[in-house]
């Protein structure tokens, strides 16, 4: 029976694909000419294409307006990057068996994609009873004792029980409401139902937009989203993928019960080589659509190129970002066969819990204050800028308040004065400002940071990779390593002038090729050239956002206490950690001209802080700092609940500009603080 492209697509299971279509009729542009990302492809009557996947490019979005002459105005399109966020709003049409929302919901393995339910009934389970209108978080389907079912959970007195439902069971399933915020992006990656629509609420506008907005002044209200899919489909005669819209005005009839699907190229994605077993490899391919970009291998790898694919593997990187106050930074992922040298940059801390938090046994942490605190309390030290700590150890310390003895977590320190130390105690929720003096001008390899110390960590490149033509590093006045990751790659090399060998990442690289039947024997890959990847913004909060079960949140520092005097210098901010270590969702500021986002807060706590390597001091647990990029694609990580402002986004970012302090200035600065302060003594003295 025919139909439309746009009805096939929306009510298309993507575990059903691929389908090959015959086209009935249409209307075409140009005759029969359809031309879409530079593939130019005929669409006649009786042309038999085969669908190998879909996603959505754009959103047409009918503005909601609730008045008596009309609930909707005239539809408008929106692009994917459009700025905003939103709160979904749950959908009222129920769903009538597990099997339809996992055939219609996105269920996978990020914080995206655990959609919540709940039944207006009891469920009745072997050792469990799900009571009605009890939230059911859907984690995830798989295979249970031969059946398929979906594994999830409840929360009950902060406990959680985890049971399955199998895809037979029926009742009635309504959506919860959501109370987190999305940008358009991940609303269509994980938000929209198959064959459905989705109302979503403005809750936060951003307002920096290059072109013409097609939403009203000031609008605040909600939009009804209708998906608008990218078909990839392939051709009988044509080796590349083309793209054809949703909306197109095209019949199409599936046949692909009755036609040969085994005489189309069968192309694949790097995610369908990397499934394949070891022993398949090495293997012959052909390129049928390339990635985009200039920097090595990306530029080798054009459409129609073959490759010989030696091996999968996976790989540790270094995620690495520029230090500047200004945005957007870069952001890169060091092999560690990098094999230039590094020399240490100072960090800087915004507060005394971060230093109890970078201190090491290797050596002793030496910081000068750049801010001014004044102690509300005798017991505990007042800093002025200039001076200099070594900083001890974390410990208690009773201090008298309104009469009363009061218990109160400090940092242990030594204060350098000109011919002695002197051991201060400062207030652990102290926030001023501290910048660290480097003694070490030794020069490391990568590997030797990452083993001797902790990271986050402050680095310029002293030694450029002669073995790399253009060391985009050496360039970069100042690097912070964050993290290491384990990431997953494919070695290739050109077959026509097989001289060096590249690792391409799996997931973060949009390519598709077909294997050919070339007999390739087992054979020593040549030389691996090493190769700094350059990520993108979006790219960059991707990794950091990867939920790993390993790593325990960091707790915020301990607060000031609010009975005390109201004209502290500082505030500690009253923001909950979030429950999952995540990274923040701004990273449209570049495709939106620095957008405020509401997760501010936590960018500079990421991007800046030593936190990320905290061990809880109650549960007195290491915490490791290798994320593994599991093999099912790039995650992404829990929404920030927090309403953040734009002002304090910038106070925030501002706070993490690492600019290098030379012993030599510290001390001058000191000498020019004691002078002006003999001056004042002598002026009262006179």
């Amino acid at each position: 029976m025919a139909t439309t492209l746009e009805k096939f697509i929306h009510s298309l299971d993507p575990r059903a694909l691929p389908r090959v279509l015959q086209i009935q009729s249409g209307i075409y542009f140009q005759g029969s000419i359809y031309e879409m990302f530079g593939n130019e492809c005929c669409l006649s009557t009786g042309e038999v294409i085969k669908v190998i996947g879909f996603k959505i490019n754009k959103l047409i979005a009918s503005i909601y307006e609730n008045n008596e002459e009309s609930r909707f105005s005239a539809k408008v399109e929106l692009p994917l990057n459009f700025p905003g966020l939103y709160k979904v709003v749950a959908d009222k049409t129920p769903y009538f068996s597990i099997e339809e929302i996992t055939r219609k919901v996105s269920i996978g393995p990020t914080r995206f994609g655990h959609p919540c339910f709940y039944c207006p009934e009891d469920i009745k389970l072997a050792n469990l009873v799900i009571k009605h209108g009890e939230q059911i978080t859907f984690n995830s389907v798989e295979e249970v004792n031969g059946v398929m079912a979906v594994n999830c959970g409840v929360v009950r007195n902060n406990q959680s029980h985890s049971f399955t439902l199998p895809l037979s069971q029926e009742g009635k399933f309504c959506e919860c409401e959501d109370d987190q915020i999305y940008t358009l992006k991940e609303i269509a990656e994980w938000k929209i139902p198959k064959s459905r629509n989705r109302i979503v609420k403005l809750s936060n506008t951003l307002h920096v937009w290059d072109s013409f907005n097609p939403l009203p002044e000031n609008f605040d209200g909600c939009l009804i989203l209708t998906p608008v899919y990218e078909v990839q489909a392939v051709m009988k005669f044509r080796k590349e993928i083309v793209h054809i819209l949703s909306d197109l005005d095209v019949e199409v009839k599936d046949i692909t019960d009755c036609y040969d699907i085994s005489s189309f190229l069968q192309p694949l994605s790097l995610e369908d080589v990397f499934e394949r077993t070891s022993k398949e490899f090495p293997m012959v391919a052909e390129i049928m659509e390339g990635p985009q970009g200039r920097q090595k291998p990306y530029s080798l790898l054009c459409t129609g190129k073959e490759i010989v694919i030696y091996k999968k593997y996976q790989a540790k990187r270094v995620l690495a970002s520029e230090i500047r106050s200004d945005s957007p930074k870069r952001h890169f992922l060091i092999p560690m066969s990098y094999k230039g040298k590094f020399k240490r940059r100072p960090r800087e801390f915004p507060t005394a819990y971060d230093l109890e938090i970078a201190k090491s046994e290797k050596e002793q942490l030496h910081v000068v204050a750049t801010k001014a605190f004044d102690s509300p309390h005798k017991e505990l030290f007042s800093v002025s800028v200039g001076d200099q700590f070594l900083v001890q150890q974390y410990q208690t310390s009773e201090v008298l308040y309104e009469g009363r003895k009061k218990v109160v977590d400090v940092l242990a320190c030594e204060q350098i004065l000109s011919d002695t130390y002197k051991k201060v105690l400062l207030p652990m929720y102290m926030e001023g400002g501290f910048v660290e003096v480097i003694h070490d001008k030794k020069q490391y390899q990568l590997s030797e940071i990452c083993k001797e110390f902790r990271l986050p960590f402050n680095v310029k490149v002293s030694v450029r990779d002669l073995s790399i033509g253009d060391d985009v590093l050496a360039a970069v006045p100042g690097l912070q390593l964050e993290e290491e990751i384990t990431d997953s790659y494919l070695l290739i090399s050109s077959v026509s002038s097989p001289v060096d060998s590249w690792e391409i990442p799996v997931y973060r690289l949009n390519m598709s090729v077909h294997l050919l039947s070339k007999d390739m024997q087992t054979v020593a890959p040549p030389a691996t050239k090493t190769t700094v990847e350059e990520i993108s913004e979006e790219q960059y909060y991707m990794v950091r956002r990867y939920e790993n079960q390993t790593l325990y949140p960091p707790p915020r520092p301990p607060k000031k206490p609010t009975t005390l005097a109201p004209d502290s210098l500082f505030v500690v901010p009253k923001q909950a950690v979030s429950d999952v270590l995540q990274a923040p969702k701004n990273f449209y500021e570049d495709t939106t001209k620095k957008l405020c986002s509401v997760q501010a807060a936590d960018v500079s706590r990421l991007q800046g802080s030593c936190q990320n390597d905290l061990v809880h001091r109650k549960n007195e647990k290491d915490v490791t700092r290798t994320t593994t990029l599991v093999e099912t694609g790039v995650i992404k990580g829990q929404t920030n609940k927090a309403h953040g402002k734009c002002e304090r986004e910038k106070e925030l970012k501002e706070e993490y500009n690492y600019e290098y302090v030379d012993e030599n200035i510290i001390e001058n600065t000191r000498k020019v603080l004691q002078n002006k302060n003999v001056v004042s003594e002598e002026k009262r003295d006179m």
